[in-house]
Order: structure tokens, then C-alpha cells, then sequence
């Protein structure tokens, strides 16, 4: 009986560790996130493998900056796109289409 409660005690003492490191509650995000995943991957062990890699990445502070850069730099390429297009069709009431054939 004394072996058993030292075991529990082992492991009361490691779920407490895996607690405050955020073991737990990143394993329950991945699992709820694989829970609701429309589709079901066809390998479920790698699922968490994977998407434990891909959060620590996610967390770096150097792509935290680039996903701020990409960001800023996405809506810079949205607004020149759209600038783009007025400027084309400016253009196109000042300068009649050209044909192919004439030259």
C-alpha cells in the first residue's frame, strides 16, 4: 500500500509540473482543435506533433515581426493594386484601346 501512495503522490507531483509548464493546456488546444477539424487527418498521431511545431513557430518573436511585416506589407499591396486599377481606367478614357491587328 505505501508503493502505491508514493506512485500517486509521483504523479500528482507531475501533473502539476506539466500544469504550470502549459503542457496540459496546450495538449487540450491541440485536441479540441483536432476535434473540431472538418476534416479528420488521415494520420491523428501526427496531428498534435505538427501542430505543437507549428504553434511554437507561431510564438517566436521573429515571426511575430514578420507576421506584422506580412501584414503591413499584404495591405500596402492591396491599396497599390487598387490604385493600379483607378489608374488603368484613367488611362483607358484618355487613350483609346489599341488593336492587335493595327500597328
Amino acid at each position: 500500500m505505501a508503493h502505491y501512495r508514493a506512485s500517486e503522490s509521483k504523479r500528482e507531483q507531475f501533473r502539476r509540473y506539466l500544469e504550470k509548464a502549459g503542457v496540459l493546456d496546450s495538449l487540450t488546444n491541440v485536441l479540441v482543435a483536432l476535434y473540431e477539424e472538418t476534416e479528420k487527418p488521415s494520420n491523428a498521431l501526427e496531428y498534435p506533433y505538427t501542430a505543437v511545431r507549428r504553434n511554437q513557430l507561431l510564438l517566436k518573436p521573429e515571426f511575430s515581426q514578420t507576421r506584422l511585416e506580412l501584414n503591413t506589407l499584404q495591405q500596402k499591396y492591396d491599396q497599390l493594386t487598387e490604385e493600379n486599377k483607378e489608374l488603368r481606367s484613367r488611362l483607358l478614357q484618355y487613350e483609346p484601346a489599341q488593336d492587335a491587328g493595327t500597328e
